[in-house]
């Protein structure tokens, strides 16, 4: 019998949602060994009688799933308990409990927050802007930004700004080499957006720099990846930030998701003001 858990993610939508729940879920456990078999639009009786067989085939099969059809969702608890397969809705109960909660029937529609409304061309609008406005480029534009990042070279700028865009914020990075990098009208105004600097621990950047020069097959530049440089670019960035009250997040052991999050909690408490 097979040690590893075969995961089936059912949804009727594209399975994003259901994709995310399970990536929260898995990281409560530690050493186990799991597939993952995804199978989003999944709307018709037919299609799942099929991933059913299939998941009866494999051992340590495991059903998770968000179908917004009441029907469809009970036909799929019933033929799983039928076939002996643990089997699991994430958003019915919920679903369910706000709908009396708000005395208002759900529409049960499959990819509802997806709908192509204002928010959407929003954050697409933000997306592009991030794009453009990424590692330093288009300086002249930078007061146009909800968010502008600035940190030393490998403190995860760029992806950052890419989430924060996905979240609708349109997000410029600057690397800071030092403080003649910062442009002029930010210097003149640190307040003209929200400014959030990145900093982090010499050794990480150390490490994550060599990797860098790695995969790039570059050897040359020793100055980039040498500790005490490293140590003193962070130094005179943290100087930096100080000087014009940018308020600053160690990344060093926080995920882009968790950077994101202090960052749209910084932004906020600026946005008040």
């Amino acid at each position: 019998m097979s040690n590893t858990y075969q995961i089936y993610l059912i949804s009727d939508s594209t399975g994003e949602t259901l994709e995310r729940i399970f990536l929260a879920l898995k990281a409560q456990f530690k050493n186990i060994e799991y597939k993952v078999n995804e199978f989003p639009f999944t709307r018709t009786e037919n299609q799942i009688l099929k991933i059913l067989e299939v998941a009866k085939k494999n051992d340590n099969s495991i059903i998770l799933y968000t179908i917004v059809d009441n029907n469809l969702a009970k036909f799929l608890a019933n033929q799983s308990e039928d076939k002996g397969l643990p089997c699991f809705g994430v958003l019915g109960n919920l679903i369910l409990s706000f709908s009396k909660l708000l005395n208002q029937k759900a529409s049960n529609e499959p990819s509802g927050q997806h709908v192509l409304n204002e928010e959407y061309y929003q954050r697409i609008e933000a997306i592009q802007f991030t794009m453009n406005h990424d590692d330093g480029n288009l300086i002249n534009e930078v007061g146009k930004s909800d968010i502008i990042l600035l940190g030393v070279s490998r403190t995860s700028k760029t992806p950052t700004s890419i989430y924060l865009a996905n979240k609708g914020y349109k997000t410029s990075n600057i690397p800071l080499v030092n403080e003649n990098s910062i442009p002029k009208v930010l210097k003149d105004n640190p307040k003209i957006s929200c400014v959030v600097g990145l900093n982090t621990e010499p050794q990480r950047l150390v490490d994550l720099r060599k990797n860098r020069m790695s995969s790039l097959k570059e050897t040359d530049n020793k100055k980039y990846t040498n500790i005490e440089n490293i140590q003193k670019e962070i130094e005179d960035a943290k100087k930096t930030f100080k000087k014009y009250s940018w308020p600053t997040i160690d990344v060093t052991r926080k995920s882009v998701e968790e950077t994101a999050a202090s960052i749209i909690k910084i932004y906020e408490i600026y946005s008040q003001k």
